[in-house]
């Protein structure tokens, strides 16, 4: 077949045509029918199938995270009456109403076992939290080192939470100073007890 013979090949003698041009047509006419099948169709469906794909891999992500909770359940419900049983041991651990002012005496005992001298110990108003309110107690006492040392440990040893902040220790009044037994210091600090607030003073 010559290029001069591509000239009177025409649609209507296309039965008359050499087998290389029928089969050039076919190519042409199969690559333009997949093209369209893949443009209008399959496009479409290839875009459809990646949304499914992803939302089955989050599905399937989310099934195992509750597989796991499930399997877990016993666990988790061991775990959370651990929890409520060590939180009702730490508000056992708050004083009510009626306990404060034993709880102060003790703080200022502990002081005074400790060897301390108190300049100050003066509670502040009380300040509502969550469930517990604040109690702050201002102080100012003399005494040695490791006589503050004692009173710490003698407040973390107490029943009750009692914390210790804003600790600020100086050189004390040089008239109350001994040298047999060490050089006396101030020490100003806020010690906070705390006391649970009963559910009717939480509504």
């Amino acid at each position: 077949m010559e290029l001069s013979d591509l000239n009177e090949l025409t649609l209507n003698n296309i039965g008359d045509w050499p087998l290389p041009a029928k089969v050039g047509v076919v190519v042409v006419l199969c690559a333009a029918i997949g093209w369209a099948w893949y443009y209008f169709i399959t496009r479409d469906q290839l875009g459809r199938l990646d949304k499914v794909q992803a939302e089955e891999v989050k599905l399937r992500h989310t099934f195992e995270e509750k597989q796991d909770k499930a399997a877990n359940l016993e666990a988790y419900e061991k775990q959370l009456a651990e929890m409520e049983e060590s939180f009702g041991a730490m508000v056992r651990q708050l004083p009510d109403r009626t306990e404060v002012a034993g709880l102060l005496v003790d703080v200022s005992q502990t002081g005074l076992a400790a060897g301390l001298e108190f300049e100050l110990f003066q509670p502040a108003a009380e300040q509502d939290k969550d469930f517990y309110a604040e109690l702050p107690i201002r102080m100012r006492v003399n005494g040695r080192y490791h006589e503050f040392g004692r009173f710490i440990s003698g407040l973390a040893a107490l029943p009750r939470i009692v914390t210790i902040h804003d600790v600020r220790i100086s050189g004390a009044d040089k008239r109350v100073e001994d040298a047999a037994q060490g050089a006396r210091l101030k020490m100003e600090a806020t010690v906070k007890t705390y006391r649970y607030l009963e559910e009717a003073a939480l509504q």
